[in-house]
C-alpha cells in the first residue's frame, strides 16, 4: 500500500461519519494487542486551547528527554501532523504500512469503526512500536465516548477553556457539554482545570469528588505580562519568571499557566522536568493557525477560531496588539456553527470582509455569508475561493495594514499555503 492509497482508505466512505461510543475502539484495541496499555498518557479535553496546550506539553517533555508522542486533530497542511514523536510527523511509508496492517482487523468488525477511530488505533500502534514513554493525547470530540478515552487512568487529565460547541452531539447546555468532557476523569486520577466557567466547573468538581480524583486549578491572577508583540510574549507566572512563548494570542499565557501547573503535578509524581528544559520546550513550541503571523507587509494573521469563545479570544488579542485599529477579515464558516454570534464579535473590529467558502461540505456559501455580514452594516465581498479572498485582503490593506483570516480551521491550511 502506498501513502496515497493509505489516505484513500482512511478517508473512504466505509468509515465516514461520527458515532459516539467506545465499543468499536475497544474491540479494535483488543484485536491489535492493546497497544494503548504500553504507554503513559496526558489526556486533554475542552472546547478551546486543547491543541496549543498539547503542543506546549509535548515540547517540554521532549526537551526533558522523554520519548513523547503527540496526537491531535484536525490537521492544517498534511494528515501526518495528527501524530508526531518528539516533534517529527509520522513518515509516509510508516503510515502506509500501519494502515495496511490495521485494514483486515477493521474490515472484519461487524460494527465498522469510524475514520477517527481508525486513526486513533493507527496512532496507538505507531506510538507503541516506537516505544513512546508518554503520549499527549487530544480528545477529538467530547470526552466520555470519544475513542481516545479507551486508555486507563492517565498521568493527568486536563480540561481546557470551556464554551458551547458540538451541541448537536454533546447536548444543548453547558452542563451537558461539561458532563461529556468530564468523562476523561477517571477514579483516583489527577485533573487540571482551566476553569472560569461556573456552570461547567460545578460539573467537573462534582465528578472529581465522586471519583476521588485530585483537582488542581491554575491561578491566572498570578500572570504578570511583560512583553507582547508579533514574535511572541514574555510573562511571569508564580515562581516562573520571564517565561517566553512564541505563541502570539493573549489567551496563550493562560494556556501556558495550565501547562506550568501540569509540570508541577508531574514533578510530584516523579517526572524529571527541570526548569531549563521546561523553558526551552515552551520557547520551541510551534502550533500553526492559532493566531499565527504569516507576513508583516501587510501584517496577515490566521486564526482557527471557529466558535464564539474562540473568536472572542482572537478579538481580544487583536485589540491588545493593535488598539483602535480596524481590520480586513477573510472569513469562512461552517453552516452549523453559531454564525450570528461569531460575526457579532468581530464586526465591531471590521473595516471590511472578504467572505469565502472553506473546502468542506458543511461550509456556508460565500454569497450567503457575505449577505449576513452586510445586514450587520459592514461591507462584505463574496470571493470565488480562499486564495481569491486572501489576495483581495492583501491588496486592500497595502504594506502597512492588518488582515486576519478566521472562522474555520478547515481553511487555515489553504490560507497558509497562499502566504508561504
Amino acid at each position: 500500500m502506498t501513502y496515497e492509497e493509505a489516505l484513500s482508505f482512511i478517508h473512504s466512505v466505509d468509515w465516514r461519519g461520527s458515532k459516539l461510543g467506545l465499543e468499536r475502539t475497544q474491540e479494535l484495541m483488543e484485536k491489535l494487542g492493546h497497544p494503548e496499555k504500553q504507554m503513559k498518557f496526558i489526556h486533554i479535553a475542552g472546547t478551546n486551547g486543547k491543541g496549543s496546550t498539547a503542543a506546549m506539553l509535548a515540547a517540554i517533555l521532549t526537551e526533558s528527554g522523554y520519548r513523547t508522542g503527540l496526537y491531535t486533530s484536525p490537521y492544517i497542511d498534511r494528515f501526518n501532523e495528527r501524530m508526531q514523536i518528539n516533534g517529527e510527523q509520522i513518515p509516509d511509508q510508516e503510515l502506509a504500512e500501519l494502515t495496511e496492517y490495521i485494514l483486515p482487523y477493521a474490515r472484519a468488525m461487524e460494527d465498522a469503526p469510524t475514520e477517527f477511530e481508525l486513526v486513533t488505533a493507527l496512532a496507538m500502534v505507531w506510538f507503541a512500536r516506537r516505544r513512546c514513554e508518554v503520549v499527549v493525547l487530544e480528545v477529538g470530540m467530547g470526552g466520555e465516548l470519544d475513542s481516545t478515552n479507551v486508555i486507563d487512568v492517565p498521568e493527568i487529565a486536563i480540561i481546557t477553556a470551556m464554551g458551547l460547541d458540538h451541541v448537536a452531539e454533546l447536548g444543548p447546555t453547558m452542563t451537558d457539554i461539561a458532563r461529556a468532557k468530564a468523562g476523561i476523569i477517571k477514579p483516583g486520577g489527577s485533573v487540571i482545570l482551566y476553569g472560569g466557567n461556573p456552570e461547567a466547573d460545578r460539573v467537573f468538581e462534582q465528578v472529581c469528588a465522586e471519583k476521588n480524583a485530585a483537582l488542581y486549578y491554575p491561578d491566572f491572577s498570578k500572570i504578570i505580562p511583560k512583553e507582547f508583540d508579533l514574535s511572541g510574549q514574555c510573562f511571569t507566572y508564580q515562581y516562573w519568571t520571564d517565561v517566553r512563548i512564541p505563541l502570539v494570542g493573549e489567551y496563550q499565557m493562560k494556556n501556558a499557566a495550565v501547562v506550568l501547573e501540569t509540570v508541577k503535578v508531574l514533578r510530584s509524581k516523579g517526572w524529571k522536568l527541570d526548569g531549563e528544559p521546561v523553558r526551552r520546550g515552551l520557547l520551541a513550541t510551534r502550533w500553526p493557525a492559532r493566531f499565527e503571523v504569516l507576513r508583516r507587509d501587510p501584517v496577515f494573521i490566521v486564526d482557527g477560531g471557529h466558535n464564539p469563545h474562540g473568536i472572542q479570544a482572537t478579538a481580544e488579542s487583536l485589540r491588545r496588539l493593535f488598539p483602535g485599529k480596524k481590520f480586513t477579515f477573510v472569513t469562512g464558516v461552517m453552516a452549523d456553527k453559531d454564525v450570528e454570534s461569531i460575526l457579532g464579535l468581530i464586526v465591531p473590529l471590521a473595516e471590511q470582509f472578504f467572505a469565502v467558502r472553506p473546502n468542506n461540505p458543511r461550509a456556508m456559501a460565500a454569497e450567503e455569508l457575505a449577505s449576513r455580514i452586510e445586514k450587520l452594516g459592514v461591507r462584505a465581498t463574496a470571493c470565488a475561493s480562499v486564495a481569491d479572498g486572501v489576495a483581495k485582503a492583501v491588496a486592500a490593506e497595502g504594506p502597512d495594514g492588518v488582515a486576519c483570516a478566521l472562522g474555520s480551521l478547515y481553511m487555515s491550511g489553504e490560507v497558509r499555503a497562499c502566504l508561504s
